[in-house]
């Protein structure tokens, strides 16, 4: 029997988020359209995958999350999606959303079945366009760091981890930044990454009532990198 006909299926509201993302377009992303021709084009993976209990049976959704080493330039010790840059090789944002993730947790391409994809969203300070592509895994393996230059961590983050509002913060930084921000897994979760995750945990009808009015500052060792790449 073939692997992938006996793996666990996606939930519902997976294949529902692009429906519901062109009913009703997020601000997030209409207010972050490229504009003509960015300079830089890149991708992330949403890659979601099922938790299985000692039946085989789904008993949690998770995602792939990495934290990236400190010493990066760009976006140091920050959590972030698996991705990077689209290359002249890659068959567009999908090609390099499965090969980045390859490169960096080993996560085979063939093991992900690639569900959609969402409008790409225009990083004003990278002047970078990203577009989220969205997967199921398949077959979830042990997860493991492949390219430690970019990536101390990698973590499967329980998206119902991620939707209690206990674990669910505005993020207050310098210059008067405010963003929604996640505690899981040991994880600080904020920026780019954490918005992401808001908006599709939205779209998939996911979201529970949080109290936005619970502010969190980034950490001091977030503040320093920042500050420290801008120097």
């Amino acid at each position: 029997m073939n692997d992938h006909m006996s793996a666990p299926q996606p939930p519902d509201w997976l294949g529902r988020i692009r429906s519901a993302f062109d009913a009703d377009p997020p601000k997030w992303f209409r207010d972050f359209v490229p504009p003509p021709g960015p300079a830089r084009q890149s991708a992330v993976l949403m890659l979601f995958g099922a938790r299985t209990g000692p039946l085989g049976q789904t008993s949690a959704v998770d995602v792939v999350l990495t934290e990236r080493t400190p010493h990066l330039r760009s976006h140091a010790g920050q959590v972030s999606l698996p991705g990077g840059r689209i290359d002249p090789g890659d068959d567009g944002p999908i090609g390099a959303a499965l090969r980045e993730t390859h490169e960096e947790v080993g996560i085979e391409a063939h093991d992900i079945s690639v569900v959609d994809t969402l409008d790409p969203l225009f990083l004003f300070p990278s002047q970078n366009a990203v577009t989220p592509v969205l997967g199921w895994w398949l077959r979830p393996t042990p997860l493991e760091v492949i390219n430690p230059f970019e990536v101390a961590r990698v973590a499967r983050a329980d998206i119902d981890e991620l939707r209690d509002p206990a674990n669910r913060f505005t993020v207050v930084g310098p210059s008067g930044y405010r963003g929604p921000g996640f505690e899981v897994e040991g994880l600080f979760v904020w920026g780019f990454t954490a918005m992401l995750l808001s908006e599709v945990l939205g779209l998939a009808g996911l979201t529970r009532p949080w109290d936005d009015q619970v502010e969190r500052p980034l950490p001091a060792v977030q503040l320093e990198r920042i500050w420290r790449g801008r120097s």
